[in-house]
């Protein structure tokens, strides 16, 4: 019997900062419905889906910051998400900015959830690849300040969950391998990966026509070289003047796009992913117990940066 989980990427157009909490939800109870209709299990939402890419702003003013991030999860203005997916049976994935209040003070994180069909949260994640830089650099069309706003998580978790086993990340964290491997030592079958992704990249603007190339050629090598399913989904179009790409897609453990939005604005994407496919990879040409060397990989944990002889 097949374990078969029915996943619909719910890309996101540009939220604006005007866009209120409340305008914001409805587009994702939107989604929810429609998803629920064409008998799906899992919405994946973008990276921050919840407020517009705040770290493109310097901002000094703490209360002026705090608006942008959720003390608690689920909120007053959330709850109708976890009301919905009890509804409907309906899982999702939501990427938003988090205000951890602990004993040693408040702790901020880009952050996503996986919540199931019941209405409860799963699993949380900490995004650890963060991008950018921590003071104001003026030279900029926008800033990128996820290294100010945000500290860094501290591991690749994964959760059993609708059948299988499923891991988070967040944007930049799809850059490097290390964060599908980390999961596919776990033997993760799905990863579900939000991003917000803008078109120009300032420190090196030659990258810029190859955005969409470079967003799509990471996920389908991790899907491939981890035997897994990977789950892509943006926040796209054109935010506060800042274009930012679209290429929402889901790929299957072949590496293979299998299905994938064609706008930049809201839309669903979506397929129907058998788990049992990553067996043919995880036990073949990916066997990590018979065929991985890790007596040669010790730089990888062990040095940061490049040394040369």
């Amino acid at each position: 019997m097949p374990r078969i989980v029915n996943i619909a990427a719910a890309q996101l157009g540009p939220i604006q900062r005007r866009d209120s909490r409340k305008e914001v939800i409805e587009r994702l109870l939107n989604h929810m419905y429609n998803a629920a209709k064409m008998g799906c299990d899992v919405v994946v939402f973008p990276e921050l889906a919840l407020t517009t890419f705040f770290p493109r702003w310097y901002i000094e003013d703490p209360e002026e910051l705090n608006q942008f991030y959720e003390s608690e999860m689920p909120g007053p203005t959330t709850q109708p998400l976890f009301d919905a997916a009890k509804k409907l049976g309906l899982g999702f994935y939501l990427g938003y900015a988090e205000l951890n209040k602990q004993s040693d003070g408040y702790h901020r994180y880009n952050t996503s959830i996986l919540v199931g069909k019941d209405g409860k949260i799963i699993g949380k994640y900490h995004k650890v690849h963060l991008p950018g830089h921590d003071e104001y650099e003026p030279w900029r069309r926008f800033q990128h300040l996820e290294k100010r706003y945000f500290e860094a998580g501290s591991s690749f978790d994964v959760w059993s969950a609708f059948g299988g086993i499923f891991g988070m990340a967040l944007c930049n964290d799809r850059r490097w391998s290390e964060t599908y491997r980390v999961m596919g030592l776990q033997g993760v079958e799905m990863i579900l990966l939000g991003y917000n992704t803008p078109v120009h990249n300032p420190p090196a603007p030659e990258h810029d026509d190859l955005s969409l190339f470079h967003n799509h050629l990471v996920m389908q090598a991790g899907a491939y070289q981890n035997g897994t399913w990977v789950v892509g989904v943006a926040k796209a179009g054109n935010e506060e003047d800042c274009d930012m790409i679209g290429g929402t897609c889901i790929i299957a453990p072949s590496g293979e796009i299998v299905a994938a939005c064609s706008t930049k604005g809201d839309e669903l994407a979506i397929a129907r992913c058998d788990l049992d496919l990553c067996q043919s990879y995880k036990s073949t040409t990916f066997n990590f117990e018979k065929h991985r060397q890790i007596h040669a990989y010790g730089l990888i944990s062990h040095q940061r940066g490049v040394k040369t002889p």
